[in-house]
């Protein structure tokens, strides 16, 4: 299936064309156009939409938040604008794309379409973003924060090469959570704390983490594992560095570790906030 956006502009192509060649991106041309845009978009987004929206929307409490948390306030809505943009996008490619329902195990690990490589490039636009602001308010969001953006960056440009994008874009649906995780923070934040538009959405964020990153997701990544060491026990003409396959499964590995981590604290931290105060305070006794 063809990439739906439009063509990449020449002259942009022949300014990435000598990046691509040097760090073996063959396809990083053709989607650069995608890439930038959705970085400059997040960036309006975060600088201008959200204040404005948010002031309106929120009037007794957006204004009245400290630097740190408006920071945090506009980043979690880019991240919802993102999120829902890219689970549709990501959804709809994995139904219409023809081309990857009959994928071999040699073309899931190199195989490459246009309407796959245009998820995969708005979503390297986000990490892109995500990455510059975490740089730029390191102290509001942490070294974790900003590990967690530069090695999703990493990998999502690793696919350029190209490399197992079709798992990639399988694994992007781990997004499918990031709306109601959102909404949960917004919710603390607008005095709606343990109410019950909270617990239904504690429950819709639970189920779609579990469902998305922990059963999908750990499914996903077995089957990407087996290709990539079937690629490896059969280099052919189209040997996997073992840089790369080292590199690209603790990764993913690692991020399937934390997303069972994450999982254990969103349980505590939401069944926390429908305890009973007489439960809460025996516990504080013993």
């Amino acid at each position: 299936m063809r990439d739906p956006f439009f063509r990449p502009p020449a002259l942009l192509v022949k300014a990435v064309q000598p990046l691509a060649q040097s760090l073996a991106l063959k396809t990083l041309p053709l989607h650069v156009h995608e890439i930038l845009p959705a970085f400059c978009i997040y960036e309006l987004i975060n600088r201008m939409v959200s204040p404005y929206v948010s002031a309106r929307l929120a009037p007794k409490t957006y204004p009245q938040l400290s630097r740190k948390t408006k920071i945090n306030w506009n980043v979690h809505f880019v991240s919802m604008v993102q999120s829902c943009f890219i689970n549709t996008l990501a959804l709809w490619v994995i139904y219409a794309d023809k081309e990857r329902m009959q994928m071999s195990w040699k073309e899931r690990v190199w195989g490459y379409t246009g309407a796959g490589g245009m998820v995969q490039g708005f979503a390297a636009g986000y990490f892109a973003w995500d990455l510059f602001a975490s740089v730029q308010d390191i102290d509001v969001h942490g070294p974790g924060a900003l590990a967690h953006a530069a090695s999703a960056l990493a990998v999502s440009m690793m696919g350029f090469r190209p490399f197992v994008n079709y798992y990639g874009l399988n694994l992007i649906l781990y997004e499918l959570s990031t709306p109601f995780l959102n909404i949960h923070w917004w919710l603390d934040k607008t005095g709606m704390t343990g109410s019950t538009l909270q617990l239904v959405n504690g429950i819709a964020l639970l189920t779609t983490f579990g469902c998305s990153r922990l059963i999908w997701g750990t499914y996903q990544n077995y089957r990407m594992y087996t290709d990539i060491w079937r690629a490896v026990q059969n280099p052919g003409e189209l040997p996997v560095p073992s840089w790369l396959a080292i590199a690209y499964l603790a990764s993913t590995t690692a991020l399937s570790g934390l997303n069972f981590y994450w999982f254990g604290k969103m349980v505590q931290a939401v069944a926390k906030r429908f305890e009973k105060p007489n439960a809460t305070q025996a516990k504080k006794k013993k």
